[in-house]
């Protein structure tokens, strides 16, 4: 019945349109072609110059009113070091720019208004005009430069990889690059595979050829280095330490994208590459930012028993339309502060125990008598064990020679 009346509301408003069509041209024959046609244009001039205003007041409203609700404005800051340089350019790209389009847009509006079709006005035709050509050559590579310059400071800034003297390791201790933790984002359609060191702290080498049904990501299991390794369903980080992401793809293009943390990459399948930065709020403190804003201190429309800002989480998104299940590309992210983190990463179990004594296990055999050697060693100590009395015999049985005279003297 729905579809019904839709589709009559339709018919009705196509009804509506051709009479009005119909009406504008029997005037126009009426009171003559010209008349009608300057009347037109002066009242669709003035309905632009309306739009035109409406429009502004609209644009700026409307980011006031969702202000609160952008990254890098209200509450949002950057929870990272490196994103309060990106959203500073962000701002500034936005300041210039905000110029032309508010002077372009008034200019648009207003020309259609003032230069619209009059009887007895000839239109000006100019073709060349070098003060123009001149003023709007500059005045862009002026601002151009300006951005450029201060975009490439901070994408340096961003894009510097860990020197190579760093430690990589599992938990790290300190807040400079001394010391950092490398994991490991794999794409596919249409989740992440995570994975992680173990306590050495290296990610194991892989290969495609690999890639199994219990071996996702390709791990070459003869590299020890892969054995701690471990992958989880969400990405826990430690505060204030730095951390750098390995990003790749199995099948078709992804983007790895932190938007609390500024952090966006593609994921290349064959093309690794990589992203390096430093949480600087625990998802603790990030919701107890959220708690003093007005439009977060509302009940979860998920979980009504608790306020928004109790129900706030980081997330890896993919930012690269991968295919129709792209919107279930989700991974939860938490960060915690280092002594949590700690106890989070050590209670985690490597992949490797999932394929140990298996046949894709290569050292399956010396595994194996590994096993044994634990099982003998761990053995009941009375099974091991005789009886004392099977050791001692009686001491009336043990007979004493007697000594030997070596004198030779006989009496």
């Amino acid at each position: 019945m729905t579809a019904i009346l839709a589709i009559l509301c339709v018919l009705l408003i196509g009804i509506v349109v051709v009479q009005i069509g119909k009406v504008t041209e029997l005037a126009a024959k009426i009171r003559g072609e010209e008349e009608v046609e300057e009347g037109t244009n002066r009242r669709q001039s003035g309905y632009l110059m309306v739009f035109m205003v409406a429009f502004l007041i609209f644009t700026v409203v409307s980011a006031l009113y969702y202000r609160n609700y952008m990254l890098g404005y209200g509450p949002h800051e950057s929870a990272s070091e490196h994103g309060g340089s990106l959203d500073s350019l962000f701002n500034t790209t936005l300041f210039f720019t905000g110029i032309v389009f508010i002077i372009t847009q008034i200019a648009l509006f207003y020309f259609a208004w003032k230069y619209r079709a009059e009887k007895g006005r000839a239109s000006l035709y100019m073709p060349h005009d070098n003060k123009l050509e001149v003023i709007w050559t500059i005045i862009p590579a002026v601002v151009m430069t300006f951005l450029v310059v201060g975009g490439l400071d901070a994408w340096n800034e961003v894009m510097a990889d860990i020197p190579e003297d760093a430690q990589a390791v599992l938990i790290p201790t300190t807040e400079d690059k001394s010391e950092f933790l490398e994991i490991e984002a794999t794409g596919y359609q249409f989740a992440w595979d995570i994975r992680y060191p173990g306590a050495d702290g290296l990610l194991g080498t892989k290969n495609f050829r690999m890639i199994t049904g219990t071996n996702p990501l390709g791990q070459d299991w003869s590299d020890e280095k892969n054995h701690d390794d471990f992958m989880t369903n969400e990405i826990v980080l430690p505060k204030n330490r730095w951390v750098r992401v390995r990003i790749t793809a199995k099948d078709v293009l992804h983007n790895f994208y932190l938007p609390h943390f500024r952090v966006k990459m593609d994921a290349i399948p064959g093309l690794p590459t990589y992203f390096v930065f430093k949480p600087t709020k625990t998802t603790e403190e990030y919701r107890e930012q959220l708690s003093t804003v007005a439009e977060y201190q509302v009940p979860d429309p998920n979980d009504p028993e608790k306020m928004l800002w109790e129900t706030f989480g980081y997330e890896l998104a993919c930012a690269e339309l991968c295919g129709k299940g792209h919107f279930s590309m989700r991974r939860a992210v938490r960060i915690v502060e280092e002594a949590e983190y700690a106890a989070w990463a050590r209670g985690q179990s490597p992949l490797y125990d999932s394929v140990r004594g298996t046949d894709d296990d290569p050292f399956q055999e010396e595994n194996a008598a590994t096993m044994e050697a634990e099982d003998v060693i761990e053995a009941p100590i009375d099974s091991l064990t005789l009886p004392i009395d099977s050791l001692t015999a009686p001491i009336d049985s043990i007979g004493m020679a007697e000594p030997t005279d070596t004198t030779g003297s006989t009496e």
